[in-house]
């Protein structure tokens, strides 16, 4: 079995649908489990028409909602056997009539909760998996949607909701498993679950990755496969570096440090699930179905390059904290960190001397709680539109005088903090958001001179 995810670039269009269709009927032998996203950027026109329900603005949210309903219809009807039509119709009638109630409830209470915005979120996924599953059923196949709320079992933080695995993967291995053995294509929606009293969750934005591990690792997947609108893990960003080459292979270690400092391919937890049952990942493109992608395993290949990829992670913000009187005291950096911990604040790098400590955030939503509490003990200042270049390759720990190839290359780029992270699998340098671009063409440069063909194309 394996577990193929499409994203919504992936299943934007009727076009884009049937492709997806191709690349599943040409792996049916290989007995696929298909996660979805929502179609284009409709998680986004969701979020953006409950904001106007709750903001008394119900008028210009119900035009916003009658225009995604055209939308899905004009997308989804080409795609559907004419006998399946009258289905089609209902489904979304129904789907978005639910929402219409829920957009007035919303107008009338003028306030929009996590559980609220999970709620239309939703819809999203409901509404693509249930279309995706008719149109592959036009195309030959014997595909049954089950709907993910049913399914992946999770805690009630609502919008970044996290599985309860051992009843999760109970579920999975009860219903998804049997059906795909027997030969049924399986069609779920990603992003979604529900708490054990059936309230409807989501995982976060680019959840959907994290779903395909979870019903990968439910399921004992051979493979779970996310297919995007890329060839597969850069070098760097083509975006920002034209020349940038794939990589064929990469450790998920190199993968997850990748996709927390900033590679979009790859939703950082997606791997842990797979981790643990040491199932491979690949990143294909959906646009480019015969090309190999990247794999990703447990183990990382040996290369020649001690830097395999760099990231970059901006809209951070410097927090330089100075106290002469800790000198020396017992606890400085517990009271400190205890602090950003009590205001759920995420530390990316931290520089420390005798005296002071600088700790990088990518979040400001509690700063001024964060600054006016260390202000009790230290004098507090703050640098803010900063980014982080992360250079990841397992043989960065190995290789010496990484550094001294770093500074070089940087050349006019101020560095204002190195940090070689606990992992050893990579080297961060925080610079000026300004400056971003020019550093990370100038590292690119420096360390992918020369290729290692088993690793690189």
């Amino acid at each position: 079995m394996i577990v193929m995810k499409f994203g919504g670039t992936s299943v934007e269009s009727a076009a884009a649908i049937s492709r997806v269709a191709g690349i599943v009927r040409a792996r049916l032998e290989r007995q696929p489990v298909v996660v979805v996203s929502a179609m284009g950027k409709t998680t986004n026109k969701l979020l953006a028409m409950a904001a106007e329900a709750a903001g008394g603005q119900r008028e210009r949210a119900l035009e916003q909602m009658n225009a995604l309903r055209e939308y899905h219809l004009e997308e989804a009807r080409p795609l559907v056997a004419k006998a399946d039509g009258p289905e089609l119709e209902s489904l979304v009638a129904g789907h978005f009539h639910e929402l219409e109630e829920l957009l007035g409830g919303l107008s009338l209470m003028g306030e929009l909760t996590p559980r609220h915005i999970d709620a239309v979120a939703s819809y999203g996924e409901r509404l693509s998996s249930r279309i995706v599953t008719l149109a592959f059923r036009a195309a030959g196949m014997d595909a049954v949607h089950l709907d993910s709320r049913r399914l992946i079992v999770t805690d009630r933080r609502h919008t970044q909701a996290a599985p309860i695995y051992a009843e999760t993967y109970a579920r999975l291995g009860a219903e998804v498993e049997p059906l795909a053995r027997a030969g049924q294509v399986v069609v779920m929606g990603g992003f979604l679950g529900s708490t054990e009293d059936g309230v409807t969750t989501t995982l976060g934005r680019g959840g959907s990755d994290f779903t395909a591990a979870i019903v990968g690792a439910g399921i004992g997947a051979d493979e779970i496969q996310i297919w995007t609108d890329v060839d597969g893990m850069m070098t760097a960003d083509p975006n920002s570096v034209p020349e940038a080459h794939r990589l064929k292979v990469l450790s998920f270690s190199e993968a997850a440090e990748l996709a927390y400092f900033g590679a979009k391919v790859l939703h950082p937890a997606t791997v842990w699930p797979a981790v643990e049952k040491n199932i491979p990942v690949l990143i294909l493109n959906s646009r480019k179905p015969l090309a190999p992608g990247t794999r990703i395993i447990r183990e990382a290949v040996a290369c020649a390059n001690p830097v395999k990829s760099i990231a970059c992670k901006k809209n951070i913000t410097v927090v330089d904290i100075r106290s002469t009187r800790m000198l020396m005291a017992h606890g400085f950096l517990a009271r400190i960190f205890a602090v950003f911990d009590r205001y759920e604040t995420a530390v990316d790098m931290v520089s420390t001397s005798e005296v002071s400590v600088s700790a990088t955030i990518d979040s400001t939503r509690r700063l001024a709680e964060i600054r006016a509490e260390l202000e009790q003990i230290a004098e507090v200042s703050v640098l803010d539109h900063c980014a982080i270049v992360c250079l990841v390759g397992d043989n960065i720990r190995y290789t010496p005088g990484i550094g001294a190839r770093v500074f070089p290359a940087l050349g006019t780029v101020n560095a204002l903090m190195i940090s070689q992270g606990g992992s050893q699998w990579n080297l961060s340098v925080l610079v000026k958001e300004a400056d971003v671009l020019q550093a990370v063409r100038a590292l690119h440069a420096e360390f992918f001179r020369d290729l290692d063909p088993a690793v690189f194309e």
